[in-house]
């Protein structure tokens, strides 16, 4: 194939973020180019046949969607695709794949080091070290506890699996209640949300971000916990309502949260969820392992593949959902 023949990727990343690893061979099949912002991705959108986005929280695309005259198939680097769900894509003929996959085991990872700190009260015991302070106290045992998975697909998945071959009882919530899943102990549908929120000692948010899920935890989902319950979140950061979170956390409705996700991110320095002794935080990385954006450029070659042959992608979102369905 002659360099004029070959197809023109565009690989969108956030201002001043670095070049993705494995570009080489992405270069080697594809005229390459990059844009980090609306202006640039204006001047490369032209003639681009597909687009490779590492930056989830980009509103360029949909400022340049214009300039689109070629594209054909967009590909983001990430599980969640909320900033890309614009109405002219949506509505448009582009097909859109995601990262599904790349970040399942470490989530889970993260979800179940959560549930076992809040368990053994680690981060206690964290601040009693720093004052060099002797205080011996009894532990809850997270074994046969409840953990109800808010989105119940390839994440929701893993932590299911995971946690319950760590003895907890895993629960999920999906679109439609499945009547069986070698996962979970049940699956059951949206409706039955709040219902299920009452048995549950460990609530993880698993779920994309959609017009169905934003602010889906509200004052009135946190009523419906137990207030010996955690909160759990390694989603999207507006599922939750920040304040009523806060408002639940002050007054007991509920005992706990560790937080990935945050509806502003970074999170303000003077934001009050920093100096609260039960909830833990950390910077939006519960899924991101060494070597994780390697993985990513691998993933994506591996589809290309399958383009530059005909044959049909793995990931595919539905657009309309805004997730992509199951494998």
């Amino acid at each position: 194939m002659t360099q004029h023949n070959k197809p023109v990727v565009t690989v969108l990343t956030a201002p001043g973020e670095q070049e993705p690893p494995g570009m080489d061979a992405v270069r080697a099949r594809a005229d390459v180019r990059f844009a980090c912002d609306e202006q640039t991705l204006r001047d490369t959108l032209p003639g681009t046949d597909i687009m490779m986005v590492t930056d989830f929280r980009t509103e360029a695309l949909a400022a340049a969607w214009h300039t689109a005259d070629r594209l054909k198939w967009i590909h983001a680097t990430s599980a969640g695709v909320d900033a890309l769900m614009f109405p002219d894509l949506i509505k448009g003929d582009v097909i859109v794949t995601n990262a599904r996959g790349i970040f399942d085991r470490t989530i889970a990872e993260y979800v179940l080091c959560t549930i076992l700190m809040f368990a053994k009260d680690f981060p206690n015991s964290i601040r009693l070290q720093m004052k060099h302070e002797w205080k011996h106290r009894d532990t809850e045992r997270a074994e046969g506890k409840q953990v109800l998975v808010v989105g119940a697909g390839s994440i929701g998945r893993q932590i299911g699996r995971l946690v319950g071959a760590a003895g907890l009882q895993a629960h999920g919530i999906a679109r439609k209640r499945r009547k069986e899943d070698p996962d979970f102990v049940a699956v059951h549908g949206n409706d039955d949300l709040y219902e299920q929120l009452g048995h549950a000692d460990f609530v993880v948010i698993a779920a994309p971000l959609t017009p169905q899920t934003e602010g889906l935890f509200d004052e009135k989902a946190f009523k419906a916990m137990k207030k010996s319950a955690r909160l759990i979140n390694i989603g999207r950061g507006p599922i939750v309502k920040t304040d009523d979170l806060i408002a639940a956390l002050q007054s007991g409705e509920i005992a706990g949260a560790g937080l990935d996700v945050f509806e502003e991110e970074p999170l303000p320095e003077n934001h009050p969820l920093w100096d609260m002794e039960n909830v833990t935080m950390t910077a939006h990385m519960a899924g991101d392992f060494i070597g994780w954006k390697r993985a990513l450029t691998d993933q994506f070659l591996e589809n290309f593949d399958r383009w530059h042959k005909g044959e049909e992608l793995f990931n595919l979102v539905d657009k309309e959902l805004g997730y992509a369905g199951s494998k």
